[in-house]
């Protein structure tokens, strides 16, 4: 361990860490994500950040909260990004933490390029994406060669807050496994536009909130009945959508909540 740990390179001063955190859990950090917590003089961290993934912090790190929650009072993206380049100027190791992985809907791009056209030197850490960990707690697998041999990621919603204008029709054509993230706000109109395109309204569709923390929640519906069994189910965002014959596999694999049961019910017994 030692010997990997000594590869980690060191946070300069003056330079930017972009960090996923992950899903949530904070056992799915990287050693990578430890060490920059650890050495930080700052971290400039999202909403869905857990509590116990801040208090990995060094004890003089400062915490700035920087919002980001979708339907939720935020700070504009600009500001954020140019927050970073001027604590980066002061000489300060600034950790721009964010939930899941930087590069996967979580604008680190958009941050990467305003550290890039101020000199900026900045270092990337991959993190976890929820459409892949939350997947994995929910007992569902991106893939599985009696199903699916390709998914697609899409975002839920554009910039503007809209139904984003992908090619739909492709998508439900060509994509047996769709993973949509930050979708909740329009789940009905994209249900609608999955089926609108061929896809069958019996189409297994499972909704992940709070994927890989104790608060997780899985409901399996259908296409044609997801949008009235979310209203019904109170589940509420930051979840995910998907919709494939892989959810039927969620309850075979449903690992997380077995384990979860035995802990609440060590010696077995049954009410």
């Amino acid at each position: 361990m030692d010997k990997i740990l000594g590869k980690i390179p060191d946070f300069k001063p003056g330079s930017v860490w972009l960090l996923g955190a992950g899903p949530g859990d904070p056992g799915l950090l990287t050693l990578y994500a430890v060490a920059a917590l650890q050495q930080a003089d700052i971290l400039v961290y999202d909403a869905l950040v857990s509590k116990d993934i801040l208090e990995l912090t060094g004890p003089g790190c400062i915490l700035e909260y920087a919002g980001k929650r979708g339907g939720k009072p935020s700070a504009k993206q600009k500001d954020i990004s140019e927050r970073l380049v001027a604590l980066a100027k002061e000489g300060k190791r600034v950790l721009r933490l964010k939930g899941g992985d930087p590069y996967i809907f979580g604008r680190g791009g958009e941050e990467a390029l305003t550290l890039k056209a101020n000199n900026i030197p900045f270092r990337v850490i991959p993190g976890v994406s929820s459409g892949v960990g939350g997947l994995a707690f929910a007992g569902i697998p991106l893939t599985h060669r009696d199903t699916n041999s390709a998914a697609t990621f899409v975002t839920g919603h554009d910039a503007s807050g809209e139904v984003p204008s992908v090619n739909w029709e492709h998508i439900a054509k060509g994509s047996p496994v769709i993973v949509i993230y930050m979708g909740m706000k329009h789940i009905a109109i994209i249900t609608e536009k999955l089926m609108g395109y061929g896809r069958s309204a019996d189409e297994p569709v499972a909704i992940i909130a709070d994927a890989t923390t104790e608060r997780q929640k899985v409901l399996t519906t259908t296409l044609s009945r997801a949008t009235d069994d979310v209203a019904k189910s109170g589940i509420e965002p930051p979840a995910l959508i998907v919709v494939g014959h892989v959810v039927d596999l969620h309850h075979k694999l449903d690992w997380f909540t077995q384990e979860a049961n035995k802990q609440n019910n060590p010696s077995g017994d049954r009410d």
